[in-house]
């Protein structure tokens, strides 16, 4: 199965300018830029824990793999480079689909985003076990002259700022996201950014491993919060409110960020994101997240969000 898969794999890559050896070799060899950092981040998907197999689309699971992987490239500003894929696959199939087409539309799903961000699949590897779908992505990305968006720069007075908007994320967009890396560039070419990360496990769990890292606390305004459409329908179904929704859904993979008041303000009137751009609150020198209401009231934030156990 391998033999054949990676000889279809090298037919079906594109060429990239910057993979001098790709698939098909012991390693890869990529061209890196003169002077820039190298940036790698690594994330492991189960079926059962990150996608169900049975009810969803090769393709789609294959996007969400590598996207949330990008994702991370983007919350450090990063400019993405290429990809690592490693899959084990069930012996059995998965819906009565073989293994070796199981990993050819697996990459078909990713194919798409390459091209959109000019990543490159480096390699990786295949086996076939008795276990679940499992797909390991290693994303290598560059860093710019600008260097690279750090979760520990957040200060007090400092605006807090999230692309997007927040909740439902499990009624599509947690396959179906386009990571924030052209935006993350966009903004860190244009802006000078105290702090970032992307948004995987929800607003109240993320938001204060960014303030932990910083030594800060935050505010965030409950009725600044951009709620979306699915946040919404999700309400409905489960008979919380939205505001539970985004603040806990997790895997809404926007970017949230830290910058210095005049600067946010100056993002804000001129609105260089298509997807949007929200200030939701702001860094305090107490420590501590705290849920501000219309009348100014402040409440600490529970996190409520996907905790890896």
């Amino acid at each position: 199965m391998e033999l054949e898969f990676v000889r279809w794999l090298t037919k079906r890559l594109p060429p990239h300018p910057r993979l001098r050896i790709g698939p098909g070799d012991d390693a890869a060899l990529l061209e890196l830029a003169a002077g820039e950092g190298v940036v790698v981040t690594a994330d492991l998907l189960i079926d059962g824990v990150h996608f169900l197999a049975s009810e969803t689309a090769l393709e789609r699971i294959g996007h969400k793999c590598l996207a949330v992987n990008l994702s991370d490239l983007a919350a450090m500003a990063a400019r993405p480079l290429a990809a690592v894929v490693s899959l084990a696959l069930p012996r059995d199939g998965v819906s009565g689909i073989g293994p070796r087409e199981t990993a050819a539309q697996l990459i078909e799903g990713m194919l798409p985003l390459c091209e959109r961000l000019e990543v490159c699949i480096a390699g990786g590897d295949t086996n076939v076990h008795a276990g679940p779908l499992v797909v390991a992505v290693t994303a290598l990305g560059e860093s710019t002259p600008h260097g690279v968006l750090r979760r520990d720069g957040a200060k007090p007075g400092d605006a807090l700022l999230v692309t997007g908007s927040l909740g439902g994320s499990l009624l599509g967009k947690h396959l179906d996201f386009t990571p924030r890396c052209e935006e993350a560039l966009r903004l860190a070419d244009s802006y000078t950014l105290h702090a970032g990360m992307d948004l995987s496990d929800g607003l109240s769990m993320d938001l204060p491993r960014l303030a932990a890292a910083s030594g800060v606390g935050a505010v965030v305004e409950a009725a600044a919060i951009p709620m979306s459409d699915d946040a919404h329908e999700a309400a409905a179904r489960s008979g919380r409110t939205p505001i539970d929704h985004a603040l806990g859904d997790g895997e809404d993979f926007e970017l949230l960020l830290a910058v210095v008041a005049d600067e946010a303000e100056r993002m804000l009137a001129e609105a260089p994101l298509a997807c949007g751009l929200t200030r939701i609150g702001e860094v305090v020198a107490e420590r501590g997240i705290f849920l501000q209401g219309a009348e100014g009231k402040r409440t600490p934030l529970e996190a409520a969000g996907y905790e890896h156990r």
